[in-house]
């Protein structure tokens, strides 16, 4: 248990210390994603020279389409329109047009608080190593502050006075949050308005009995479904669980009531937060194989999924916590 706090203790500092550095300049919380399901979360750090931010508009970039805001309380939302520079095959159908820019207005972000503005949709048409740009411009009473600054092939983007919030394409296969998954080259499973995408394991160590499983749910209706239960025949008990640091050590525990799939929204299960866990596993999971789970949803019903195995480096590591 000590070894698993210095981790954390760590990879906390590690965490803080990077986040400072970000949070000087407007930034994406996801910085790196593969084709697919996409949620834009720009974090704004601050208002302009010590006057509170009113309006935030954010550009959205070629390759990033279908896209919808998430709304936020106080705030009016306006959305701007128009044609791609091309086409793209969203979910099985041609579209040439959407969401080109979203502007938030009417609120009031004090020069000394930090706030996020939302968009999901999907990321299309784009290629590994890939980067895409998401303009983004505060308003305040006596002028702006615009972060629309483009490094240069290679440059560090924080050398840059205003640099726009980056995002860098990832492989289709083998870690973001595509169509592909990980290492397997699968589609994404589609069960109503529910899209699942970037399913893996992680493989466990001999004798190890529990393990860890993630993937992404995508709910592109209007109304929230609801995450249920699960099975799986290498487990003898599949649960959602959460983590939390409680008196300084990291404790994971089941959701209760099963977990929430917002309308119009992307739930994230990922190593360090909401994840699978795999209880009474017998055969540990190895590399290069494939787990085999069903989801039960409130409303799309039953739902199968095959979750590629991955190496068992670095992460939460599928077991070795505190319930």
């Amino acid at each position: 248990m000590r070894h698993l706090m210095l981790q954390f203790a760590a990879a906390s500092a590690l965490t803080a210390f990077s986040v400072a550095t970000a949070y000087a300049h407007a930034s994406l919380e996801t910085a790196n994603a593969a084709p697919g399901s996409y949620k834009a979360v720009i974090r704004i750090p601050h208002g302009c020279e010590g006057q509170a931010t009113h309006t935030v508009r954010v550009e959205v970039p070629e390759g990033y389409v279908g896209v919808k805001p998430m709304p936020k309380p106080g705030w009016t939302l306006a959305v701007d329109s128009g044609d791609y520079q091309k086409s793209y095959n969203l979910h099985g159908r041609e579209v040439s047009s959407g969401t080109k820019a979203v502007t938030w207005s009417g609120g009031s972000l004090e020069d000394g608080h930090y706030d996020e503005f939302v968009l999901s949709g999907s990321l299309a048409g784009v290629e590994e190593g890939q980067k895409l740009f998401f303009v983004t411009t505060q308003t305040c009473a006596d002028g702006e502050v615009k972060w629309d600054e483009i490094p240069a092939e290679g440059q560090d983007p924080h050398s840059l006075a205003h640099p726009a919030p980056g995002l860098t394409i990832l492989a289709a296969e083998g870690g973001g949050h595509g169509h592909a998954g990980h290492g397997g080259g699968e589609q994404a499973v589609v069960a109503g308005d529910l899209e699942i995408t970037a399913a893996w394991a992680r493989a466990m160590l001999p004798g190890q009995p529990a393990g860890g499983g993630y993937l992404t749910i995508a709910n592109k209706g209007d109304a929230a479904d609801r995450l249920v239960g699960a099975s799986a025949s290498a487990a003898g008990r599949v649960e959602i669980h959460t983590m939390e640091v409680v008196d300084d050590v990291m404790v994971m525990r089941p959701v209760d009531g099963g977990l929430e799939i917002p309308a119009g929204e992307t739930v994230e299960l990922k190593p360090g937060g909401l994840h699978i866990m795999f209880l009474d596993v017998s055969d540990p999971f190895r590399e290069g194989g494939t787990v085999a789970i069903t989801l039960e949803f409130e409303k799309a019903g039953s739902v199968d999924v095959e979750l590629p195995v991955r190496s068992a480096r670095g992460g939460d590591g599928g077991g070795h916590h505190k319930h």
